[in-house]
């Protein structure tokens, strides 16, 4: 039998609630820091998305790692407000890093907050704790990645940025009503 691990895309509420119960998980909240000093799923920490894309280099995401407590064996929960728009750019960020224990919480804080479920303001107190770097170039597509694979009959281009953005910046080559 396989001693591998069975990592999940997206983690349902009662099992995060019972990985906090437990304090087996880091949980990410990615929505702007004024909101999470509101409220946020206990536990929590904040990374707002704009803070990680201002410089998204291995060596400064190495260090935001260390600082909210995430080893190479930590699991990961990151969720956003936006049915998990923002939350998989981080989740993207640590897989590129090499962290392969990481999902998305299948809601939004929105909900999560309408369910009643538990949440408060308070900030934890994080140990920082000391993460390696295992780049895995092979999740990266490059813009020569997509020059060359967008005549390609067996692959499949999905472009996920925000509608603004996609309409402003669509590359010249993709049908925009298809996408």
């Amino acid at each position: 039998m396989s001693q591998e691990k069975t990592i999940k895309t997206t983690t349902d509420i009662d099992s995060l609630r019972s990985e906090i119960r437990d304090k087996s998980v880091r949980v990410i909240d990615v929505r702007r820091e004024e909101d999470y000093k509101q409220s946020h799923i206990p536990t929590a920490v904040n990374l707002p998305l704009a803070n990680l894309l201002s410089d998204d280099s291995p060596e400064r995401v190495l260090k935001l790692v260390n600082a909210m407590g995430i080893g190479d064996e930590t699991r990961v929960v990151v969720y956003d407000d936006t049915f998990g728009a923002l939350a998989s750019r981080v989740a993207w960020t640590l897989e590129y890093l090499g962290h392969s224990d990481v999902s998305l919480l299948e809601t939004t804080f929105s909900k999560w907050k309408s369910l009643g479920l538990e949440n408060d303001d308070k900030i934890p107190e994080i140990q920082s704790k000391e993460h390696s770097i295992h780049l895995k170039p092979e999740i990266l597509s490059t813009s020569d990645y997509l020059e060359t694979s967008k005549d390609k009959p067996n692959v499949i281009l999905i472009d996920n940025r925000e509608r603004l953005n996609y309409l402003e910046q669509a590359y010249s080559w993709c049908n925009q009503s298809s996408i």
